[in-house]
């Protein structure tokens, strides 16, 4: 790897580093929010939630920018956003004002992955663009590390908002080295105008081989990332077997093996299914194959399974970001002048699912009383076996014979 190339990844996977650590830095932040502001499960659900509104609501026009401007500028300027979102969340001592502060960062790390992958597709090439963007993934995935144990353990030193405040100054720093460090690079050929964008988004989304490809896999990433950035802690502290000393501290580490194996999974999940490939599986159907082992392992944490926690909570991590292969196979299925809109239109159905489902999950916990900031077993278990059925019927429309290729190219000459 030249110093251009490595120049370039590091200081867009280090934006990307930031967009993942605010994902779910309120994971932490949770029992403090719970005790300081007041908040029940549905307000916690929804603060959490406006990253993923924020985010998911600026992905075409950031897309847009990205084409035109080029991945340095546009990620270094819209990512001062998110500090100033950082430091109004950190600041504020209302629920409107952290909303308000949260919905920034959501917007401000919006387009950190994107413009990782833009800068990677201009500086290396194709046939190392997979390896790279998994690398770029891996690194991101030590945000979810950072936001179990050590971010348990950062909060016993300073208070949530100083840590807020602390986030805002590195985002604005990281900003700053993607500005001074990253290549001034232009593209000549300009994307469609926002207007136009959003009609390419409207014919996906009335495509049904997109959403015959899409669904299942939506359906476990929005779970994954619902929980990863919020509800698994309060899973782990609630559920966790009476008599475990050190509850919270049990439950940072296992967020922190859970990050871990995410890192793992995406690294590795892809070289299989590019190894399988070559034995005639279909990336379609590993990639199914490994979202359906991702929902036995829910059943079995939701079920209180006696296996060991770290072995469960790995498999989670690891099988959770498998989904992500949907991207690849979507290429299978659309012309490559609607990929980028396709790319745009999934994420989109995954961060406004997360945004739902994150409130949902907050309204759900809160028909059970919370005793200590705590809510019985049950209330949990109904919460996961309501998304695990969600998942298996997506599934089962998934694994059904159909014909997904004619449909895809009828859908794009109507």
């Amino acid at each position: 790897m030249t110093a251009l190339k490595l120049r370039v990844f590091a200081v867009f996977a280090l934006g990307y580093f930031v967009s993942y650590l605010f994902r779910g830095v309120n994971l932490g932040f949770a029992p403090f929010l719970t005790h300081e502001m007041g908040l029940s499960a549905t307000d916690l659900g929804t603060l959490t939630s406006l990253y993923f509104l924020g985010f998911a609501g600026a992905q075409i026009p950031g897309g847009v920018l990205l084409d035109h401007f080029g991945p340095r500028r546009v990620t270094a300027c819209v990512m001062l956003v998110a500090a100033a979102g950082a430091l109004v969340f950190g600041l504020s001592h209302s629920m409107g004002a952290m909303m308000v502060g949260r919905l920034l960062v959501g917007v401000g790390v919006s387009v950190c992955l994107g413009g990782a992958f833009k800068a990677t597709a201009q500086h290396f090439p194709v046939a190392q663009l997979t390896f790279v963007n998994g690398l770029v993934m891996a690194v991101g995935g030590l945000g979810g590390v950072a936001v179990g144990a050590p971010l348990s353990w950062l909060l016993t030193l300073a208070p949530w908002r100083t840590v807020s405040v602390g986030l805002a100054v590195l985002t604005a720093a990281v900003a700053a080295i993607i500005w001074i460090c990253g290549p001034r690079t232009r593209d000549t050929h300009h994307q469609a105008s926002v207007l136009e964008q959003f009609k390419g988004t409207a014919h996906i989304l009335r495509s049904h081989a997109f959403w015959k490809t899409a669904t299942f896999s939506a359906f476990t990433q929005i779970v994954f990332y619902a929980m990863q950035s919020l509800w698994v802690g309060a899973f782990l502290r609630d559920v966790t077997p009476a008599g475990t000393t050190d509850v919270a501290s049990r439950a940072a580490s296992l967020v922190s093996v859970l990050g871990g194996a995410f890192i793992v999974g995406n690294i590795g999940f892809g070289a299989l299914a590019r190894t399988f490939e070559r034995y005639g599986v279909s990336v379609a159907r590993f990639s199914g194959v490994t979202m359906a082992l991702f929902v036995l392992v829910q059943a079995l944490l939701a079920a209180r399974v006696p296996l060991p926690a770290a072995f469960l909570w790995a498999a989670y991590g690891a099988l959770g970001g498998t989904g992500i292969l949907t991207y690849a196979v979507l290429a299978e299925y659309f012309p490559a002048r609607m990929i980028g809109r396709v790319n745009t239109t999934f994420t989109l159905v995954i961060f406004i699912g997360i945004f739902l489902a994150q409130i949902a999950i907050g309204a759900a916990l809160g028909h059970w009383s919370a005793v200590d900031g705590h809510y019985p077993v049950v209330a949990h278990q109904a919460v996961w076996t309501g998304l695990i059925a969600l998942q298996v019927i997506a599934a089962v429309w998934y694994f059904m014979p159909s014909r997904r290729t004619s449909a895809a190219h009828h859908a794009m000459e109507s």
